[in-house]
């Protein structure tokens, strides 16, 4: 996928700062088929675009393979906040400081 085709995308650089975590989130049992960048850009996309999962463009992962891992994001821990949630205030929070005191998006 080129790098901020939509405009709902990161850049890769931005993307750096919650790689860490969200690759935390899965077990590394055999190497990983998906470029875990592409299925962070697929999310945006979504909630800006409306589209189903299955109607995601083809310059994205496979859906079921991006919605497995929204959904393992999404898990709660045992103090109730998921991967996802804490990588996006990681986003949001880079945003605001590197913007000022200017809300900015979240990806």
């Amino acid at each position: 996928m080129g790098q901020n085709k939509y405009p709902s995308a990161t850049s890769r650089e931005k993307f750096e700062e919650a790689r860490v975590l969200l690759e935390s989130a899965r077990k590394k049992t055999k190497p990983r088929t998906v470029d875990l960048y592409e299925v962070w850009c697929a999310l945006p996309y979504l909630l800006k675009s409306g589209c189903q999962w299955r109607m995601l463009p083809g310059e994205f992962p496979k859906w079921r393979k991006a919605h497995s891992y929204f959904a393992k994001w999404s898990e709660p821990d045992q103090d109730g906040i998921s991967v996802l949630e804490r990588a996006l205030k990681i986003r949001l929070a880079r945003s605001v400081s590197d913007r000022g005191a200017t809300p900015g998006r979240a990806f």
